[in-house]
């Protein structure tokens, strides 16, 4: 797998690269202050010890009144007043000072007649290699804060890859695509290792499989039913036909007609749900075709073109789709229903109650109606099937000022 630069737009990864460089920059700080204490004490303890052995040759030549040395004098000018006072209260002592504009380490004794001896030790060679050490304890920290945030960065993104591949399986599926999987290559190698990101990817896998063969099972059971029922409607139909004429024929035959289309319903439903339905696409006179729709159901419908417009697209699918939403605004709203072109997006609105609160939001469902309203709930549901056939988009809404409108916005092909 070729490696790909790491996106930064996951919060995951931002929280990881962050935890990962708080915890080397603290790391780095903690191991640094500590080889620089250490360092400088005995740097310093060094620089101490050797101004006390030049302290004592000072004081054995002080007192045999010979030359005291480089570096030794007694009460020089600058001298810290605090090593003075310590000095001449009869106790030695050192102390790191700045003399002369470089870092200098004191050494004092007291000397006759309340004079204090003292010994001057140049300590710039000490400071520059604390602060090269301090140069090189920065440098390499950063360094390796860089190092362990990109191999921290390149775990981190796999990880989360990973998780964004799962994530748009599972939105694929939730939009119907029941044959997407994740497929992790980790979970498909036994002989690796495996993590959460692969068990949740199985269980997903697993979970699509088993909800596949679910819905398979269910939409073969309607389509079979559909299918049996075709025969004997068939013959009940050319029965009822045959009765005399009357008001408990009229019921035996409104009821017939029900059932077969009910049955056509759940047939055509079953075609969609197969996802094997083919555009049979033309051009169209959006405009042209609302009328003739509206003509067709034989409903009091106004037809309003606001801009007319012509499109590529399937005529049987659009008129169903069309039609069954003006039977519906008939059927379950008020006049004026009015159907609106206004270039490829065509609306029809009724006055009446408006929607239930569940269809604008999860749009419309099988068998579900609600209020009373007659019907199977199916009229919706084969419009949104047949308008994702077209790659068009449904949407039903209730309007501030009241009623219901459904808009199909179709795409633009001209």
């Amino acid at each position: 797998m070729r490696w790909a630069p790491p996106r930064w737009t996951g919060t995951l990864a931002v929280r990881a690269a962050a935890f990962i460089t708080v915890m080397c920059c603290a790391l780095a700080a903690l191991l640094g202050v500590l080889v620089h204490v250490s360092v400088t004490d005995q740097t310093v303890g060094q620089a101490r010890e050797a101004a006390l052995a030049r302290l004592v040759r000072a004081t054995e030549a002080y007192e045999a009144g010979d030359a005291l040395g480089p570096g030794a004098a007694v009460d020089p000018p600058g001298l810290p007043g605090e090593l003075r006072e310590l000095a001449a209260s009869g106790r030695r002592g050192t102390m790191v000072a700045e003399h002369r504009g470089r870092p200098t380490v004191w050494a004092a004794a007291p000397a006759d007649g309340g004079r204090v001896l003292a010994v001057a030790v140049d300590h710039s060679q000490g400071e520059r290699t604390i602060d090269g050490l301090d140069r090189a304890i920065v440098w390499s920290s950063a360094l390796a804060i860089g190092a362990t945030l990109l191999v921290g960065a390149f775990a981190v993104t796999r990880v989360t890859r990973r998780l964004h591949a799962t994530a748009r399986v599972a939105r694929r599926i939730s939009a119907g695509d029941l044959d997407a999987r994740v497929d992790d290559p980790r979970a498909k190698d036994p002989t690796r290792p495996q993590d959460e990101v692969a068990s949740v990817a199985v269980a997903l896998d697993s979970m699509a499989a088993s909800l596949q063969g679910r819905l398979l099972a269910e939409r073969r059971f309607t389509a079979d039913v559909a299918h049996e029922l075709r025969t004997p409607l068939t013959g009940l139909h050319a029965a009822a036909e045959l009765l005399p004429p009357g008001r408990p024929t009229e019921l035996v035959r409104d009821r017939v007609a029900a059932l077969r289309t009910l049955t056509e319903d759940l047939l055509e439903i079953s075609r969609l749900d197969s996802g094997r339905e083919r555009l049979e696409t033309a051009p169209e006179e959006l405009g042209a075709l609302a009328r003739r729709v509206v003509r067709g159901s034989g409903t009091d419908t106004r037809v309003e073109v606001v801009r007319d417009a012509r499109v590529e697209t399937d005529r049987r699918r659009l008129e169903r789709v069309l039609g069954n939403l003006v039977a519906n605004a008939h059927r379950h709203g008020r006049p004026p229903v009015v159907v609106t072109v206004d270039g490829p997006v065509i609306t029809v609105r009724d006055h009446g109650d408006g929607y239930p609160a569940y269809l604008p939001a999860h749009g419309p469902q099988r068998f579900r109606t609600e209020g009373g309203a007659t019907g199977h709930g199916l009229g919706l549901t084969i419009a949104r099937g047949q308008a994702e056939v077209l790659g068009a988009r449904l949407a039903f809404a209730n309007p501030p000022d009241g009623g219901a409108q459904a808009t199909l916005t179709l795409p633009d092909r001209p």
